[in-house]
């Protein structure tokens, strides 16, 4: 079992706390490995015994048809006679009403709480109807390209980073993939199979969906068109155009859906001239690189957005907020907030011209505050700076370490 530190430190921090951690994330992204490290650290590092500490996975089918009263039952009667029990609940959305339970024993007893989930009802909206002050979320990822670089050092020798940021793009970060070598065709089936659950289990069968065909166009459109804004209305004339009718609102909810499953990230536009936050044109981007192709097939000029969407995925686990920068003239591809600071990056897959080094550079120079520019490229010759922009590798500045 590989340690993720950059996910444990964090949670173990609220160990014995008053608050429910609750882990959410794409499917198989880790977070029963997760909650293992987690368990494992209490036996050996805090000492807590095994009969204090209790482990249920509710998508098994021990637990199928329970109501969340018998859920209730069941782990009330599995609580430690002394001392604080830690109980953690594995996908537990699969028992409707879950909030009630969980709300309900870490009020009545001394527990400390872990759970997880992989659909819309571990979104915050949801989670916070009944746990109001009482959790701490914690968005888990696939695996980062530092990551990535420590499960495949366990059984491969790594190349160089700059190569190996290559084959990270085009194979993705589901850590079930990176657990062995495996070709690029048995990693895309074990991550279509992945998709395919998300799609079949927690978006159609969930919300009764009947014209699945119609999902997986939009979701075609979604994935081919990472990195591009558009709209509800953009993606239903595409469908219109191609003789497939669909209206504005079907299109917007399926792209909720894709949402609320972790399969999509949306990115909102930032208008930094009049300091805010726009609705319209908003970007996607995917839980992982590998989904697109998975899903479409692998083709070399979906490198540039794959890059792009790499590095969007690599702020949001440094903890920042990130949107597209609206300017005058044109977009910064990332305003990145977290807290008081800031950042902005541009990403491009190589500077070859003054005419692509002009257009990165200007619009980072047209911003006149002293938040760190960026400018990330995959040049094998990327670096240094200008007029204050510093230039980098996007292989080197996935492995800053700043979490």
């Amino acid at each position: 079992m590989l340690e993720r530190p950059m996910y444990v430190e964090k949670i173990m921090r609220y160990v014995d706390t008053p608050f429910v951690k609750v882990l959410t994330g794409v499917r198989r992204c880790g977070k029963s490995t997760i909650l293992n490290m987690i368990m494992e650290r209490l036996r050996n590092e805090r000492g807590i015994p095994d009969d204090r500490i209790v482990s249920c996975r509710f998508d098994s089918m021990e637990y199928e048809d329970m109501t969340v009263r018998e859920m209730y039952q069941v782990l009330k009667g599995r609580l430690a006679e002394s001392g604080r029990t830690y109980l953690f609940l594995d996908e537990v959305q699969e028992i409707a009403g879950w909030e009630k339970a969980v709300n309900s024993l870490a009020s009545d007893y001394d527990v400390d709480l872990y759970v997880t989930g992989s659909n819309s009802r571990m979104m915050s909206s949801e989670i916070s109807t009944y746990l109001t002050g009482r959790y701490v979320a914690f968005r888990i990822y696939t695996l980062s390209f530092a990551e990535y670089l420590a499960f495949k050092k366990q059984y491969a020798t790594l190349e160089e980073r700059h190569a190996e940021l290559a084959n990270y793009i085009r194979l993705g970060g589901f850590p079930a993939t990176h657990l062995r070598e495996y070709s690029q065709d048995e990693v895309y089936t074990i991550v279509r199979d992945i998709y395919n659950s998300t799609v079949f289990s927690d978006i159609v069968r969930r919300n009764q969906i009947r014209k699945v065909d119609q999902l997986e166009r939009v979701v075609k459109y979604a994935f081919s068109n990472v990195g591009n804004a558009f709209s509800a209305k953009s993606v239903s004339d595409y469908l219109k155009a191609e003789h497939r009718a669909l209206d504005n609102e079907t299109v917007y909810s399926y792209l909720e859906k894709l949402e609320k499953a972790y399969l999509l990230h949306r990115c909102s536009r930032y208008d930094l001239r009049g300091k805010e936050i726009l609705k319209t044109q908003e970007k996607f981007y995917l839980a992982d690189t590998a989904l697109r192709y998975s899903v479409l097939g692998y083709s070399a000029d979906t490198v540039a957005a794959a890059l792009e969407n790499v590095v969007y995925l690599e702020l949001c686990r440094r903890g920042y907020t990130v949107y597209v920068g609206k300017q005058t003239a044109g977009e910064i591809d990332f305003v990145a907030v977290r807290q008081n600071e800031k950042l902005y990056v541009q990403v491009t897959q190589r500077i070859e011209s003054e005419k692509t080094e002009k257009r990165e550079y200007e619009r980072l120079l047209e911003i006149r505050d002293n938040y760190p520019k960026y400018v990330l490229c995959a040049d094998e010759f990327a670096g240094g700076n200008y007029q204050g922009i510093k230039t980098m590798h996007v292989a080197d500045f996935l492995l800053t370490a700043e979490y």
